[in-house]
């Protein structure tokens, strides 16, 4: 096993492609995307995700540590711009034949 770091970002589905291509722009070329996502925001009131007339998805990846500056750098303007939030956390990857750390 081997620290990576997840990237855990909901916004709006318009922006879909944009934050797609940031992430690859940053070495980040795998990620999962779920469609259809909906919720409450953790600062209470109204946010940008609670009620929206697009759809929102939730877009998980990965990558090495010291990636993760890149990424946020690249990340936080798309979300300043159009919406949206981004979590950022360490997570143990158990190594198998296509891992992160190989690539």
């Amino acid at each position: 096993m081997h620290l990576v770091k997840k990237i855990e970002i909901i916004a709006n589905s318009f922006e879909l492609a944009k934050i797609l291509d940031s992430l690859k722009k940053s070495g980040v070329h795998g990620h999962a995307v779920i469609r259809n996502v909906e919720g409450e925001g953790l600062r209470g009131g109204s946010e940008d995700l609670d009620m929206t007339m697009l759809d929102n998805v939730y877009i998980i990846a990965f990558c090495m540590p010291d990636e993760i500056k890149t990424v946020a750098e690249n990340v936080r303007p798309l979300l300043n711009k159009f919406g949206g939030t981004c979590y950022i956390s360490d997570v143990m990857e158990i190594r198998s034949v296509k891992c992160v750390a190989s690539l």
